[in-house]
């Protein structure tokens, strides 16, 4: 008995005993991708977030050495904290960023998923930081999250999986014209191509080979804002969500990404429809950016009222900062062409206290608060229906007048302007190309988007017509352009386009 009582309380006897829960809860994790945990990832990404959340505790409860629950739990804060804006959430959640890699590492190194989870992660959180304005932050996670995929992708060059983070990564990379380069370099960004990075997630996308497909439809999402944004490519990207049937009903991250695409592309109806069509309710993911979007879609059909609505909704419902001053703004305006010039004045107003001014459209509408005056109604008019695609509504509305019938410049340079666009958009080239020109002559010197935005609209022509010298001169003409609206995304715009013409 003394023999073992001494046995038992030797240290080394100890330290066995400590380690068996070890043994039992901690040794053996894994990366179990199992009929459960797809189902969760598979709700999660419909926006069922809650759904999601029930059946990875379930699975945590059953498999408690599986990883792959604590993984898909980061899908659903990086979802929450996107479309919330909610600066108490965030900061109940970040721990949870350096807790789940923890957790992450405590894998199987063998497995593809040990590095590629936490890669995911680290991009995720990326997402999350640049939504709070913590810029700085989210560079060094996607920095890591680059670093360790490639990483990935040296030891496991089969594993399709690594083209959804290698991909997009490439492409935003390859946004970046030479001459800037170097600074990516420094922090570790090398291979980076607009094509090369698009080819690469479209190959996982045609095929992604049999575990990993199960990240196919997040893929597919990101490819449709690639398409659009930095391929410039619009109309491909409406069709490829056509052609992979993407389920924008059932459904609500597809639906928001077809509404948002059809928004941008002068496709209101269409985005009215899918929006309307959409399958709502309790079960999904609070996504007050979706009253912003249909505000401004009813706003653009010249549904005023309805605008109003949904745009108040937005503005009172929503704790973020993105899209409030530009959602005032176009309460503004909604009220203004209804006449009631004391809410119209009320609304531009609070542009100024409210919200950020972080995206240009937000810029934009704090720009024109300052500015004050009005536009021209008909202007005005002419420009919403122009951006929901009423092109020949708009057109009419113009053509109520004549560019000599407005006495100040900025009238004259909205109106040759957005003459270009609506002849533009209606095949019109020959009419839009001089007074692209016009537009160009007037405004390069202010502070209006009009000559910037012209002079994009033009190399967008000539890199259609295959004339890349005249394409190139134009993209650089607007970057030169010191307008203080919409400056970023226009120069993304064209940065993206030298890029094309440039590297192959």
């Amino acid at each position: 008995m003394n023999m073992l009582l001494k046995k038992l309380i030797d240290p080394v006897c100890i330290f066995s005993f400590l380690l068996i829960p070890c043994f039992v809860h901690g040794q053996a994790k894994v990366f179990d991708f199992n009929t459960r945990c797809e189902q969760a990832y598979q709700q999660i990404m419909m926006m069922k977030t809650a759904e999601g959340q029930r059946m990875l505790n379930e699975e945590k409860k059953s498999n408690p050495n599986n990883l792959v629950p604590y993984f898909l739990e980061n899908y659903i804060d990086m979802f929450t904290l996107f479309f919330h804006e909610n600066e108490a959430e965030f900061n109940a959640a970040y721990p949870n960023r350096e807790k789940r890699i923890r957790l992450m590492q405590q894998g199987p190194k063998n497995s593809p998923f040990y590095l590629f989870t936490q890669a995911m992660i680290y991009e995720q959180w990326g997402i999350v930081k640049l939504k709070y304005e913590d810029n700085v932050s989210a560079m060094w996670d996607f920095r890591k999250a680059y670093m360790i995929i490639e990483e990935n992708n040296r030891k496991f060059p089969d594993f399709s999986a690594n083209k959804i983070i290698m991909g997009p990564m490439q492409a935003v990379i390859g946004t970046v014209p030479s001459s800037y380069r170097w600074i990516t370099n420094i922090l570790g960004f090398s291979n980076g191509s607009v094509n090369e990075g698009m080819a690469l997630l479209k190959s996982y996308i045609d095929d992604p080979g049999n575990y990993e497909s199960l990240f196919r439809d997040e893929a597919c999402f990101y490819y449709a804002y690639m398409e659009f944004y930095i391929a410039h490519r619009p109309e491909a990207a409406m069709k490829f969500i056509q052609d992979q049937k993407l389920d924008i009903v059932n459904n609500v991250l597809y639906g928001f990404m077809a509404a948002n695409l059809a928004l941008n592309n002068h496709e209101a109806g269409y985005g009215l429809r899918i929006i309307e069509n959409m399958k709502k309710g309790p079960e999904y993911l609070k996504m007050p950016v979706l009253n912003y979007e249909l505000g401004t879609l009813k706003l653009y059909h010249m549904e005023l009222n309805d605008a109003i609505h949904y745009l108040t909704l937005f503005v009172n419902n929503f704790n973020g900062k993105f899209y409030v001053k530009d959602a005032l703004s176009k309460l503004s305006w909604a009220y203004y062409l209804l006449g009631n010039m004391k809410e119209a004045e009320k609304y531009r107003q609070s542009v100024l206290t409210k919200g950020n001014a972080v995206v240009d459209a937000d810029k934009a509408a704090l720009r024109e608060a300052k500015a004050g005056g009005w536009s021209d109604p008909g202007i005005l008019k002419a420009r919403m229906l122009m951006n929901g695609g009423y092109f020949k509504e708009a057109l009419h509305v113009l053509m109520q007048k004549k560019i000599e019938d407005y006495p100040d410049l900025v009238n004259k340079i909205e109106y040759a302007y957005f003459l270009a666009r609506i002849n533009d958009e209606l095949g019109n080239e020959k009419e839009a190309i001089p007074l692209y020109q016009a537009t160009i002559r007037a405004g390069a010197n202010r502070p209006e988007y009009y000559a910037a935005r012209s002079a994009l609209q033009l190399a967008f022509i000539y890199e259609k017509r295959k004339d890349t010298a005249m394409a190139l001169n134009y993209f650089r003409q607007c970057l030169e352009m010191n307008e203080k609206e919409y400056k970023s995304s226009l120069d993304q715009r064209a940065k993206a386009g030298i890029n094309r013409l440039t590297i192959r």
